[in-house]
């Protein structure tokens, strides 16, 4: 049955909308930049601000979602190739926001002088920082878990590298790359606030969107103001919900690894709808299926399907890509070497007083992320299986979790910290707390794919086989979420300790509240613009966390390769 008619006109009236929006926001893009930009407080501008935001966050998501499915690819490989880019992905995530926002931000306004259009860079650039390492982790992770016989088969039938990648790959990882999406946007969110105002020391550049609403909301104490950005928030987060995310988790069913199809599928009456589109459909077969061909036809053109079809990669092209890859190598070498250098430099004007503080400073803040990563797993793991495995009551809270993991909780905390400072502990739970509410979700997303991803048929050979209770969670559940629970506290680990960057320096209504710890250090040095000491304090975090995930996560994860896998 085809879809009503007013089914093609709104979505009309919606491409027309958003291609009128893209016009306004690259005007704004081009227009002369105004240092200490005021943010109007007034509810009519919440409409366009949230415009504004949602197409910074969704050309951040883009560009991580290509990163990290190239990043990911190339690392899962090879070994030699894993050995280098996992760990430098470690380091990637573990590098706090505001470390390098000071150069970011002055490379592009210099590149731009006068323009807007460098800190709009800068903002997709931060934005991209939020959302782009948990995504390569969790393809990276679906990649090194695929099933022996699936890849077997696809090298019976001599899959091409594109072909291999769109037929096995891409499908195989489509749960956990939709349930990470999901948990990079609410990152995105999350940092919001920090990615469209920058202060660097007297300087107090901003862009207009919802997060510098919000900030100035918070700035100035009005509630009101706060509330209703709060609400315009959670609007956007619905909205994306409805028409992004839940036909995304109904369509992604499909590429479940099992025997039998679910009773319980998830469904969704937008998707239903797109499917029934005349439009949609004259879209699918005229304009996208000629251009799907056009791309597998360039990307396999050796006709790699085919029994004895001779390799796509010549030994003179082979060769060549050794030459380039090691070239690049040795620029890369010396890049980092002259980086390490500079580092050096910088940071050997500090004393060894700044050294002992900035390590009680590291044990402080390790302490409570270690906390806060505990409360985490414990919550997250029951109620992520709960969700993941029951469709019904995934169609009621998966809205409910989106929204209150995309609620940006440095807009929410400065509100109720006056109340947390009066509990026992003061700052120091209070930080732990919003530690928790940005690195919980990171945890929730990926254990509630992995629930979604266990095969029905398991699920069924455990109710006939009468296995319940901690028998069922030891033999299927928990061996089926590992590898999805490991890369969630992977990811955690290090929004962890970005969190404490915000929740350790706390600024409302001109007053400014901190306590000891290595965000606290990190948000002061770039406020005073201390930048030996916030180099010292980044490269602190950034060797706490690369050791965290050698030692303890990264061990599970080859663990989670070796047994944990669907066989």
């Amino acid at each position: 049955m085809p879809a009503p008619r007013w089914v093609d006109a709104l979505m009309l009236v919606a491409l027309a909308a958003v291609g009128y929006g893209v016009m306004r926001a690259a005007a704004e893009w081009r227009a002369p930049l105004t240092p200490g930009m005021r943010i109007d407080l007034s509810p009519t501008n919440l409409p366009y601000y949230a415009g504004l935001s949602t197409l910074r966050m969704a050309i951040a998501y883009i560009i991580s979602l290509v990163f990290s499915l190239v990043y990911a690819r190339v690392a899962a490989s090879s070994r030699i190739a894993e050995r280098v880019m996992l760990p430098l992905l470690d380091i990637l995530q573990s590098i706090p926001i505001l470390s390098f926002m000071p150069g970011v931000v002055l490379g592009l306004a210099a590149m731009f002088p006068g323009r807007t259009v460098g800190l709009e860079l800068a903002a997709v650039i931060l934005i991209f920082t939020s959302q782009a390492w948990n995504l390569a982790f969790s393809f990276h992770q679906s990649l090194i878990t695929i099933p022996r016989e699936l890849g077997e088969a696809a090298s019976v039938y001599r899959l091409g590298l594109w072909r291999r990648f769109t037929k096995l790959e891409l499908p195989y990882g489509a749960i956990a790359l939709i349930a990470n999406s999901m948990m990079s946007w609410a990152g995105g969110w999350f940092f919001l606030m920090a990615s469209e105002q920058f202060t660097l020391g007297d300087k107090n550049l901003r862009l207009p969107g919802l997060g510098s609403y919000l900030a100035a909301a918070a700035d100035a104490g009005d509630t009101r103001a706060l509330g209703l950005g709060l609400g315009t928030l959670v609007a956007v987060i619905v909205l994306l919900d409805q028409l992004l995310w839940r036909p995304l988790v109904a369509w992604s069913d499909r590429f479940k690894f099992e025997q039998t199809g679910s009773a319980d599928a998830p469904q969704s009456v937008t998707l239903d709808m797109l499917q029934r589109s005349a439009a949609v459909h004259w879209v699918q077969v005229r304009l996208l299926r000629p251009v799907f061909s056009f791309i597998d036809r360039r990307m396999s053109p050796m006709g790699g399907t085919a029994a004895g079809a001779p390799p796509t990669q010549p030994r003179e092209r082979a060769r060549g890509a050794l030459v380039v890859f090691a070239l690049a190598g040795v620029a890369l070498a010396a890049v980092l070497a002259w980086g390490a250098w500079s580092a050096l430099s910088t940071v050997a004007s500090l004393t060894a007083g700044d050294w002992g503080y900035v390590l009680r400073c590291a044990g402080a803040t390790f302490l409570r992320t270690s906390v806060a990563l505990l409360l985490a797993a414990a919550w997250t793991v029951p109620v992520g299986v709960a969700i993941g495995m029951n469709a019904r009551l995934a169609r009621k809270l998966q809205p409910v979790v989106q929204i209150a993991a995309s609620v940006p909780a440095t807009a929410v905390f400065p509100v109720l910290l006056f109340a947390l400072l009066a509990l026992p502990g003061g700052l120091n739970m209070a930080a732990v707390a919003l530690m928790l509410l940005g690195t919980q979700w990171y945890v929730l997303f990926n254990v509630i794919a992995g629930a979604m991803a266990i095969p029905s048929d398991l699920r069924e050979a455990a109710m006939v086989y009468h296995v319940s209770g901690w028998r069922r969670w030891k033999t299927l559940i928990l061996p089926a979420i590992f590898p999805y629970l490991v890369t969630g506290m992977i990811t955690a680990t290090g929004g962890a300790w970005n969190a404490s960057i915000v929740s350790e320096y706390v600024t409302f209504a001109g007053r400014k509240v901190s306590t000891l710890g290595l965000g606290a250090l990190i948000a002061q040095a770039a406020d005073s613009g201390r930048f030996p000491l916030l180099l010292a304090g980044t490269l602190v975090m950034s060797a706490i966390v690369i050791a965290g995930n050698r030692l303890v996560w990264r061990r599970l994860y080859v663990l989670a390769e070796s047994r944990f896998r669907l066989e």
